[in-house]
């Protein structure tokens, strides 16, 4: 699979470093806090949630919810829908949203807009890469909430580490550039 991989932008060890910062950063900001209920964004953000809340030494809970947007395709639908909820109860809670990528803002706009709804006290986001340039919302976080950010990406279409194009890829452990004509 990496001959279709025109180049890596992260390796094993950036992501490896970056996830353990953005741990202890997040770890520092929810010491004097209730317990926080990261809830991950299925299915691109898995690998992420799960190296992030590894390193978080604090009580939490862990869940996830499926958003649907992308289909097979490179670009959102800009109609995103929630297509499996949570499980657990997070009223009154600080939610922090785990996504892969965050760039039109829509599908986070939309997850944000249902965690206000199930009554969640604080509603922070914590997105592995940011593609600021591709912001369609101004995103509007819910209380004392913050948005972290792991790095900031350019504007290729990316794979691995749990991003996919059409199901593949997600089991890569960088983040590399998938070559044009693997997806046109």
């Amino acid at each position: 699979m990496e001959s279709h991989i025109e180049t890596i932008l992260w390796n094993q060890n950036q992501i490896a470093s970056r996830v353990t910062e953005l741990a202890a950063q997040i770890s520092a900001d929810l010491l004097d806090s209730p317990p926080a209920a990261f809830v991950g964004v299925a299915t691109g953000a898995f690998l992420f949630l799960a190296d992030l809340v590894r390193q978080i030494n604090l009580p939490i809970t862990v869940d996830f919810i499926r958003v649907e947007s992308y289909g097979c395709g490179t670009e959102s639908s800009g109609k995103p829908r929630i297509s499996s909820d949570l499980k657990l109860d997070v009223c009154g809670k600080h939610v922090i949203l785990v996504e892969d990528i965050v760039d039109s803002g829509r599908t986070l706009e939309c997850v944000i807009e249902h965690m206000k709804l199930k009554g969640a006290s604080c509603v922070s986001v914590c997105t592995f890469l940011d593609k600021p340039s591709r912001r369609k919302i101004h995103l509007q976080l819910v209380g004392q909430a913050k948005f972290y950010s792991g790095f900031q990406c350019p504007d290729y279409f990316v794979v691995g580490y749990g991003m996919d194009f059409a199901e593949s890829y997600r089991h890569l452990p960088y983040v590399g550039v998938l070559k044009p004509h693997f997806y046109k």
